[in-house]
């Protein structure tokens, strides 16, 4: 347990840092989000509410924190949008994140972002980033890793970012393994979901129809991947069909089609988009999380956190590393340094 781990959750969203977190024992001291639905959600379940837009926080208003953990924003990045990065505003929010590393030197950083981060500008993004956090005096460990090899009916391939300062001495770290468990939408639709909105379209096509095969010892072989069974209109985002034995789409804050935010499955006879509690439960979120009532409210923010699973196998292996247990050094940053921007 990570009972005397002290943490910061930046950039909040509606909480599966914390989330994550919370099941080692962790303690919030801080967190950050500027979307106010989002951050109603938030105070809903954890009884915090988190400050404003971080860019108008001074870092010596956060109290001190062993961890900072946030998934900084992806839609600068994301191949979805039009891949600015650090020319978009959101891109610059990552400097908010050096500033407060700087100021309080947190043992440990974990970081989210989409996987295109990786390779955004030819690789440049991510270099920028990694040479202003080894200024900054830490270890960096990066890895894109998919929910769905850990326990989610979900394929989101996120990169996450493990930074350690630099006196813990930790030189080498070990992302999580896959936990090899199939998994499909069955394991979390709801029997009657009130609201899954249902898709009714004349211009509905079915290409295949997937059976699941028996393996050796009587069970049924799971792909552990989405499966695509037909569309409606022209078979865009948003406009394809899949099948409940596989995995759900990545899960999208915006986007247009009939259902680009969750994508269509076909599930007794019916062709829908999952419920706002499936798409909770595809993202790692127990059913005791409080849904924000408003559906497009829901979506957008289930669309817009983290695979709670992701963060809680990476967090145990940070843990096994014995990080939190060593004792602080003195660290000095030089004060000229400054935090190079593209």
């Amino acid at each position: 347990m990570l009972n005397q781990v002290i943490y910061i959750d930046l950039f909040a969203g509606i909480g599966g840092f914390h989330q994550a977190m919370n099941s080692f024992g962790g303690k919030c001291v801080f967190a950050s989000e500027w979307d106010k639905e989002a951050a109603k959600t938030y105070f809903d379940n954890y009884g915090i509410m988190p400050a404003g837009d971080i860019t108008k926080i001074k870092a010596q208003q956060i109290p001190r924190h062993d961890l900072l953990c946030g998934g900084f924003p992806c839609q600068a990045f994301s191949i979805s949008g039009k891949q600015n990065g650090f020319n978009d505003t959101r891109g610059t929010l990552f400097f908010d994140v050096a500033r407060i590393v700087k100021y309080h030197t947190p043992k440990v950083l974990l970081l989210e972002n989409v996987r295109n981060f990786e390779k955004h500008d030819n690789g440049k993004t991510l270099k920028t980033v990694i040479h202003t956090l080894q200024k900054l005096n830490y270890n960096i460990f990066y890895k894109v890793l998919n929910a769905s090899n850990y326990g989610l009916p979900q394929n989101r391939q996120r990169i996450f970012i493990v930074c350690f300062r630099n006196d813990l001495e930790i030189i080498n770290f070990e992302f999580p393994n896959n936990t090899n468990k199939k998994t499909s939408l069955l394991d979390i639709i709801e029997t009657t979901p009130s609201n899954a909105k249902i898709i009714n379209r004349p211009d509905t096509i079915f290409t295949k129809i997937f059976k699941p095969q028996t393996n050796l010892f009587g069970g049924i072989d799971l792909p552990n991947k989405p499966i695509q069974i037909g569309y409606v209109n022209k078979g865009g985002q948003g406009e394809r069909i899949y099948s409940p034995y596989g995995h759900a789409i990545t899960l999208s804050a915006y986007g247009g089609g009939a259902e680009a935010k969750t994508g269509l499955y076909y599930i007794d006879n019916k062709i829908r988009r999952l419920s706002p509690r499936e798409c909770a439960r595809v993202q790692g979120f127990p059913d005791s999380f409080k849904i924000n009532p408003s559906l497009t409210q829901s979506y957008k923010q289930f669309g817009n956190s983290v695979a709670v699973n992701v963060l809680k196998a990476i967090i145990r292996n940070i843990y096994n590393t014995g990080c939190f247990e060593k004792q602080n050094k003195s660290l000095h940053i030089k004060t000229s340094d400054t935090l190079h921007r593209f």
